[in-house]
């Protein structure tokens, strides 16, 4: 049995988009720690925005943003071969993999380091190598949280608007509902992270004009990474086999074929 599931390409490739998925999105909650400026990336001096009354406002973004994108563009492909309860699946298997993750790392960061590790870190520069260790895996459980919320929530926020502009559009305009859904889901999951996240800690004036910072930041991905989405698609289409792929595809629209 297990060689026949091996052997069928649409199984073989939902279990490649699965593992990626999950792996992606870990890599982005793991990475989050550190902050750093888009500017700076090219060469330009913060933009210093003036956002609802906060001033010197710039893209000041996590390193996780860098990998995101990527989990929007898989999202709109499950859900173009496989449908909504595939994304769902996905979606619930990566929050589970991520809690276990940093639950892992809590506990790593409660046991005792050994005198060798602490001394040859010192050695190398770095003073107390275990502070170091706890303020990069040690992140705020109101963040993690609120990441988590804010993605699921996100997800299938995505999978509906999705479905409604395909319905609309059928086959025709997958620009249209990849993007669109990518572009509403996304303010959901920039402003509920901020909000668990920084709710009492900001105000909600800053807490808005960061949400917009990063809005535009994900925006602007969301349409460079358009053409990825029908190059994805057209590889799909030749590895399943344009007869496979469309019964795909009606299949996750819950039809028939006629």
């Amino acid at each position: 049995m297990i060689h026949s599931i091996l052997k069928d390409r649409p199984t073989k490739l939902f279990i490649g988009f699965t593992a990626f998925f999950v792996a992606n999105a870990l890599i982005a909650e793991s990475i989050g720690t550190k902050l750093f400026s888009m500017e700076k990336i090219f060469g330009m001096h913060p933009v210093n925005f003036t956002l609802f009354g906060q001033s010197g406002m710039s893209f000041v973004l996590t390193c996780g943003v860098l990998l995101w994108p990527l989990e929007f563009v898989i999202t709109d492909i499950i859900n173009e071969f496989y449908g909504p309860k595939a994304v769902r699946r996905i979606s619930l298997t990566a929050i589970i993999l991520i809690s276990y993750a940093f639950l892992m790392y809590y506990i790593s960061i409660g046991i005792p380091p050994a005198d060798v590790w602490l001394q040859s870190s010192a050695t190398q520069g770095v003073e107390n190598i275990q502070k170091s260790y706890n303020a990069v895996f040690g992140q705020n459980m109101r963040i993690i949280f609120g990441s988590l919320v804010a993605f699921f929530v996100s997800q299938l926020v995505d999978v509906k608007v999705f479905h409604k502009i395909k319905k609309i559009t059928g086959d025709k305009h997958l620009w249209l509902r990849a993007t669109g859904s990518t572009l509403v889901s996304q303010i959901v999951d920039s402003y509920i992270v901020l909000f668990i996240a920084f709710l009492g800690v900001f105000s909600w004036q800053l807490i808005l004009a960061i949400g917009i910072m990063n809005y535009i930041y994900k925006f602007v991905m969301a349409i460079i990474l358009t053409p990825v989405i029908y190059l994805v698609e057209n590889r799909i289409e030749k590895y399943l086999g344009h007869e496979t792929a469309y019964k795909m595809k009606l299949a996750a629209m819950g039809r028939q074929e006629a």
